[in-house]
């Protein structure tokens, strides 16, 4: 049983009612969308695209930029970037921190001609002080990790290295459409393995347990598109895949331990009305969802926090306005790792 209550709410479960406050952390009347947070030397860093509408302007051009937002206590954000490219459409911005101590940006370069898709070419840009940002740059791979139109979609850093998932468009002659990567220092990289998923496999999250195994969430967009869940052991080149029971969005999960793996998601539970929800999972790929934040319409791409004793989701909605904004949910972490 959900209450709304300017900008808070309370959800009711065992018993016991758990306050979860949302808000609207940017709202400038563009279409903010595809979140990362972060924190970074004592700050708080969120990233979106901004744009016109969901691709395309009124012109029909698709040049979407890189806003980030900074902020000391996760309450008042101000802009510290609008990055852009000529003629990229730069989406889905994504934050980490390299090995050196730099803040990362991982983000899609599109590029359309007409309208039209014809190529993506991942861009990558890097900040030492959270202020001042290089300007955006093509990752660079090996000849074995080379594919057409690949997008590299969310870094995730183990200890020197990086890994990423990266996806490319169906029909372009080759056999699978989903592979993993790795770096060292987030512009170069080399092919782990290939991974032989049907049904147009692209965002995928990957997160690393303190043994080392590797797990990795991967959206389906074709056939029954129920999300696959993977598990491996290094050197990460042969997995354990579990078809998950219920389609992905954009999807983000943190691993508390193996049995409190915290996972965020568009839901389709109905599918003309969609919503951010949050799930509680396991190694095993067994979920269950926990709550639904207010949402709607397109909506999600959370990216997830822990914060003290808190849990932060940063997502974007259009349900309170014509485009869609850039909100922030703080809630327990006890009601995820406290659920039966």
């Amino acid at each position: 049983m959900l209450s709304l209550l300017i900008g808070s709410y309370w959800l009711t479960a065992s018993a016991q009612d758990i306050h979860i406050s949302v808000a609207k952390i940017w709202d400038n009347g563009m279409y903010c969308a595809f979140p990362s947070i972060i924190k970074y030397k004592n700050a708080y860093y969120c990233s979106f695209r901004e744009g016109e509408g969901h691709v395309f302007d009124k012109n029909g051009k698709a040049e979407g930029k890189v806003r980030v937002l900074k902020s000391k206590d996760g309450k008042k954000w101000t802009s510290v970037l609008l990055m852009s490219k000529d003629k990229y459409d730069l989406r889905d911005p994504k934050l980490s921190i390299t090995p050196d101590g730099r803040m990362m940006i991982l983000m899609g370069g599109s590029i359309y001609v007409d309208k039209k898709f014809v190529d993506c070419i991942s861009q990558v840009s890097f900040s030492s002080d959270g202020i001042h940002f290089s300007d955006p740059q093509p990752v660079q791979m090996t000849k074995a990790a080379q594919r057409e139109k690949d997008w590299l979609w969310r870094m995730t850093w183990d200890g020197d290295t990086g890994y990423v998932v990266g996806y490319f468009q169906p029909g372009n002659g080759q056999t699978n459409n989903i592979h993993l990567l790795k770096t060292t220092d987030g512009v170069h990289y080399d092919q782990v393995c290939d991974f032989n998923i049907t049904d147009f496999p692209n965002e995928a999250t990957i997160r690393i347990l303190p043994d080392k195994r590797m797990m990795i969430m991967v959206r389906r967009d074709s056939g029954d598109k129920m999300g696959y869940w993977g598990v491996s052991a290094p050197p990460y080149k042969n997995w354990n895949w579990t078809k998950m029971g219920f389609q992905l969005g954009g999807p983000d999960f943190l691993a508390i331990d193996e049995n409190h793996i915290i996972a965020g998601s568009r839901s389709y539970y109905i599918s003309s009305h969609a919503k951010t929800s949050l799930y509680l999972g396991n190694i095993k790929g067994d979920f269950q969802e926990v709550c639904t934040l207010p949402s709607g319409g397109d909506t999600s791409y959370p990216g997830l926090l822990v914060v003290g004793n808190e849990l932060w989701v940063c997502y974007y909605s259009l349900h309170e306005t014509p485009r869609a904004s850039i909100y922030l949910a703080k809630m327990p972490l006890n009601m995820f790792l406290n659920k039966k």
